[in-house]
């Protein structure tokens, strides 16, 4: 019997603009899926790893993938995926970077941490939605993670 139960993305992204357009992107899907925002690296942490102010939050209840952008207050996308990867409790949680660069020291440092995939947000609306539609269906529905 197919999971119908709702999963858990986790956004992190310090532009609201930017946050709200993923969430109706991937709300627009009508996935029933539970979307957790934070706007800093230190906070995406404390969230991947259940401490600080997300201490009460069960770590056997992972996110099924991370939105991560690379320009962050606090603590960069970058060195957050560095944490998320080198860590054998969270190595194979999905973590795909957004980001409006498409510099390819950042994609390719990206990579090189483990990013699972790398998207460049679109500049034209439309594009933009359709863009984080299309991933979020792929990572949330389509992609099978191990167990």
């Amino acid at each position: 019997m197919e999971d119908l139960s709702p999963v858990d993305v986790l956004l992190v992204e310090d532009n609201p603009n930017d946050a709200e357009l993923t969430i109706r992107a991937l709300k627009k899907q009508n996935m029933a899926n539970n979307i957790y925002v934070v706007e800093d690296g230190e906070k995406a942490l404390d969230f991947v790893f259940c401490r600080g102010n997300y201490s009460g939050r069960k770590h056997v209840k992972s996110p099924k993938v991370v939105f991560l952008d690379l320009k962050l207050p606090k603590i960069s996308g970058l060195e957050v995926l560095r944490e998320i990867k080198s860590n054998e409790a969270t190595r194979s949680m999905p973590v795909v970077v957004v980001s409006s660069s498409r510099e390819d020291p950042d994609i390719k440092k990206a990579y090189e941490l483990g990013a699972n995939s790398y998207v460049v947000k679109p500049l034209d609306f439309e594009d933009f939605i359709n863009a984080l539609s299309n991933t979020g269906m792929f990572w949330l529905l389509v992609n099978e993670p191990p167990k």
